[in-house]
């Protein structure tokens, strides 16, 4: 097993002697092991590595186990955790199954339970190297985005509907394929319409087909998306801008599984996976009545958020060079390169169109570039001028703005106890209040 391909297993105990032995026997039995102190130090490494398991010890001073446990649950639901405790008890075991711990081991550690535990947990979540951009289409070296990978191999298998949120241009569309080709259905068509680009009046017909004659212009039998997407994925993009009548008629389907074309009399039963899409904030459109709140809950069973591509700054100079390949190979010419100062303006642009927007303004640098480098100021030309360019802070901000998040995530971990809150960053209780007050946070607001 190459390095690659080898599981990566976080360990997190603030016991420095058992956390380098442990260490040493996990990699002896072939997994890849990093070392931890403190939950604090797991949740700031797991920001820039994935992880196929966490092993952590619940008696922890900072932030124990189980408070570890569910930043994990939040953040990267798909991770599974296993928990070590001195101080075994049934009640605790039976609390940490409650709460979706993997496995529950006292110690001192049997060495054959835990390689046993960390086995079938990396047996059921799969392994990281099994998962490549190329397989999934979607090109990506961000955590937020490989462990948002981990969570479309859990669900494809299932036959829940997934509604996928995020900003235009974020590639909801790449990820309801990844959501397709990891499904029961990937032998079977995948089929996209985007809802707020066909007419209202057209749209029933689309999704539904109809019968010939039916209305004027119907001259013949025409068959619908869902009809079309039998045996398959049916992905609705854009599936706010629904109008109200033809929500009511897609939650019908959703729920007796068929379809009714326009002008048909007959039902006809439908076998197909929905994943839908949005930009807008759905609940807001309920409030105010232009979403139905029973087609929302039908469609949101499982809700997948995407970044947008300035929280995923890593993965710009990774889609730059990858756009560029693929327009230098469709144009038949060498692939072309970026200058450095021109990578450095591509990844300190906020992208306000994402990922669509980048492709685009690679397309134009590419075409205009009549040699092998691509210049700076290319670049920066492509970027629309009226549209500042992120400057890096400075060290000074920089720290406050460190300084200031830190208490944020503090005072939200101990749930808006000030006190908590100073002795998770090991500071006395006047020090905190006073860089509360410098930082002007409002902690009522944070609970």
């Amino acid at each position: 097993m190459n390095e690659v391909t080898k599981p990566r297993v976080l360990l997190v105990d603030d016991d420095a002697s058992l956390l380098k032995l442990l260490a040493i026997r996990i990699e002896s039995k072939g997994y890849l092991v990093n070392t931890v102190e403190s939950g604090i130090e797991a949740l700031q490494t797991l920001k820039n590595q994935t992880y196929d398991a966490v092993i952590t010890d619940l008696r922890m001073d900072e932030m124990d186990g189980m408070a570890l446990h569910r930043q994990l649950q939040s953040r990267y639901p798909s991770m599974p955790v296993i928990m070590m405790t001195a101080h075994g008890s049934i009640p605790d075991a039976v609390e940490a199954t409650k709460q979706g711990i993997f496995a529950f081991i006292t110690k001192p550690v049997d060495k054959d339970e835990l390689f046993d535990s960390l086995a079938k947990a990396i047996e059921i979540h799969g392994v990281h190297g099994d998962e490549t951009p190329t397989q999934t289409n979607i090109v990506t070296r961000s955590g937020a985005m490989l462990h948002l990978l981990e969570q479309v191999k859990l669900l494809g298998p299932t036959q829940v509907n997934v509604l996928i949120s995020g900003a235009s241009g974020t590639g909801k569309e790449l990820l309801a394929q990844a959501i397709h080709q990891h499904s029961h259905v990937s032998d079977g068509p995948f089929v996209a319409i985007n809802c707020g680009a066909v007419p209202g009046e057209l749209l029933e017909s689309e999704l539904f087909g109809h019968k010939k004659g039916a209305f004027t212009g119907a001259v013949k039998d025409h068959q619908g998306l869902f009809q079309q997407a039998q045996g398959g994925t049916l992905f609705l993009d854009e599936i706010g801008d629904m109008p109200l009548n033809l929500q009511v008629k897609l939650l019908r389907v959703l729920q007796e599984k068929t379809i009714r074309p326009v002008g048909f009399q007959e039902e006809i039963p439908i076998d197909v996976r929905v994943v839908s899409a949005t930009h807008k904030n759905l609940p807001e459109a309920i409030n105010n009545q232009q979403f139905r709140e029973d087609l929302y809950y039908r469609l949101n069973v499982v809700n997948l958020k995407l970044p947008p591509l300035c929280e995923r700054r890593e993965d710009i100079s990774l889609l730059a060079q990858h756009f560029a390949g693929l327009i230098a190979k469709r144009m038949g010419q060498e692939q072309k390169q970026f200058a450095n100062d021109a990578m450095h303006a591509l990844v300190r642009y906020d992208w306000p169109g994402n990922i669509r927007q980048l492709q685009n303004v690679i397309e134009q640098v590419v075409a205009l570039t009549p040699g092998k480098v691509i210049a700076a100021q290319l670049v920066e030309s492509a970027l629309n001028s009226n549209v500042s360019i992120a400057e890096p802070l400075s060290l000074n901000d920089a720290k406050k703005e460190f300084e200031r998040d830190y208490l944020i995530n503090t005072l939200k971990m101990s749930a808006g106890n000030v006190a908590e809150a100073a002795k998770l960053a090991k500071r006395n209780r006047s020090d905190f209040y006073k860089l509360i007050k410098k930082h002007n946070i409002n902690v009522e607001s944070l609970i």
